[in-house]
């Protein structure tokens, strides 16, 4: 699975209209994030920091909602945009997760062996638990 890095706001124009999954490492105001659905309409979720997270209207917040894009928080640990533009959740994380559903783990038992085993974000787990 892989994740669009973006950087600023100006790369938001260009992004291909079929990412699922975008981080903004930049603090979104909501004419970004409204921007970010034109571009990308197929959006699934949107990951970022945890200092900008907070400053996240609740109408931008109720919007996601109602159009069934999940907010998440965290950073992208060690990736560096100027070698790939892309951050990706290795198969192996995505396998371990179902290994652990189809042994009947609950979510929360499956949360806290991929927190250990993984340095993703808790909600980005959370997500892909649920996905």
């Amino acid at each position: 699975m892989k994740i669009r890095v973006v950087s600023s706001k100006d790369e938001i124009a260009s992004l291909s209209s079929d990412e699922q999954i975008v981080h903004l490492a930049f603090r979104p105001s909501d004419k970004d994030i409204f921007s970010l659905i034109k571009t990308c309409p197929g959006t699934k979720a949107i990951h970022v920091p945890s200092s900008y997270e907070k400053t996240i209207s609740r109408s931008i917040r109720m919007f996601l909602s109602m159009q069934n894009i999940a907010l998440l928080e965290g950073d992208v640990w060690g990736h560096r945009k100027d070698i790939n533009e892309y951050y990706e959740i290795k198969k192996i994380v995505i396998d371990r997760i179902n290994e652990l559903k189809n042994e009947g783990n609950s979510e929360k038992d499956i949360f806290k062996k991929m927190k250990k085993e993984t340095r993703l974000s808790q909600d980005l787990i959370r997500y892909l638990i649920k996905s």
